[in-house]
């Protein structure tokens, strides 16, 4: 294996790894709420408690998931090895660190918020993987 799919390789396994953390921020402090209930949130929070917060980063993350992740390994079953598609996947994972941080971080409801802008880096780092993909595909 060369160095540009294995690095690739460790940027997906850190993706997995701070989806795992997001999972555990998320669940634990909302467990430590009075009569929290499992698998229900609060309908009353909002952006200025962290149990809403912790939460939306990882349904956030969950539900632009299928799309990366279908993405990177469609690209490893295709072999691609390519440093612009291994840069995507670096792009895409350190701005889902600054999202996820941001929004812990940040209690705001103004839209656009900072947070969002790391949301569209990722995105144009997946369309960029995406367009890569169909080059190898034709």
């Amino acid at each position: 294996m060369n160095d540009i799919a294995y690095t690739g390789y460790i940027a997906f396994y850190l993706y997995l790894v701070m989806l795992l953390i997001q999972w555990a921020i998320a669940t634990f402090n909302k467990s430590k709420q009075p009569n929290a209930v499992p698998g229900k949130i609060d309908e009353n929070l909002s952006h200025d408690s962290f149990v809403f917060r912790a939460h939306r980063t990882f349904h956030n993350t969950l539900e632009n998931s299928a799309l990366f992740v279908g993405t990177v390994l469609l690209a490893f079953v295709l072999n691609v090895q390519s440093p612009i598609f291994a840069i995507c996947i670096w792009t895409y994972l350190v701005a889902r660190i600054v999202y996820m941080t941001l929004y812990y971080t940040i209690a705001t409801e103004k839209n656009p918020s900072p947070r969002t802008y790391f949301f569209l880096i990722g995105v144009a780092a997946n369309i960029v993987m995406l367009v890569i993909l169909a080059l190898r595909l034709i």
